[in-house]
């Protein structure tokens, strides 16, 4: 059974197609390994169990992390983050179980054996376009897919063209790299269904006769058959 994710009218995805998928940019390959990496401008939340002085939106606490009321720590154009007794610290670049465990060192100078757990808040991932509800969702976990954020947000709209989705990324190199995705075309599914990454831009465009279809229906029923018809013979 084919697969379907369209409303209204159904369209395949996966089936045998002469095209081929588009190739993809490195940065883009399945890693099993992948953990999200902090940079500028992430939200840190910081719990130490049993040290309220030294804890950012302490998932512990009775008032635990919330972005409404800043319960966090904003890393700095330096790549850095101002910890309770601890003072600075280069953060950009760890991974959150890196930090945890450098966060446990420097805690145990004061406390025996610490319970610690850091938080990234704002790891979003971005769709835009011909979804039923285009959103920035918010994700908990690293290793995501192109397909489960697609159905997060209701599944592609009848317009949306499937051959041309974009998938964007920032780079290492500070570079945005994309992806050009036929999500109808057969072949290796792990191509089609990307593993996303925080910060990813979906971007499902229109099909070029979504403009033509919508003047259409406004003009359809206020002319003639003949005059309709006139119309669509003209339109093409």
């Amino acid at each position: 059974m084919a697969w379907t994710m369209m409303s209204c009218k159904t369209q395949n995805l996966f089936v045998d197609k002469s095209r081929t998928q588009s190739k993809t940019d490195s940065i883009f390959a399945y890693n099993p390994n992948y953990q999200h990496s902090i940079r500028v401008d992430d939200k840190v939340n910081i719990s130490v169990w049993g040290q309220e002085d030294m804890s950012i939106g302490s998932v512990y606490g009775i008032y635990n992390s919330n972005e409404v009321y800043g319960k966090w720590l904003l890393v700095d154009a330096r790549g850095e983050i101002s910890v309770p007794r601890i003072g600075e610290m280069k953060v950009t670049g760890m991974t959150v179980p890196q930090l945890k465990d450098t966060l446990r060192t420097l805690v145990g100078k004061w406390v025996q054996n610490p319970i610690v757990d850091v938080k990234i808040m704002n790891k979003e991932i971005t769709l835009l376009g011909e979804f039923r509800n285009p959103a920035v969702v918010h994700v908990d976990k690293d290793n995501n897919s192109l397909l489960e954020m697609v159905a997060k947000v209701g599944g592609f709209e009848f317009y949306a063209d499937l051959t041309k989705v974009r998938v964007l990324r920032n780079g290492p190199d500070g570079k945005v790299k994309m992806a050009k995705l036929d999500l109808t075309a057969s072949g290796d599914i792990a191509m089609v269904n990307l593993q996303l990454h925080p910060g990813d831009v979906i971007i499902a465009p229109s099909k070029k006769h979504k403009d033509f279809d919508k003047r259409i229906s406004t003009i359809i029923p206020f002319a003639s058959s003949a005059t309709a018809a006139a119309i669509l013979l003209g339109a093409f």
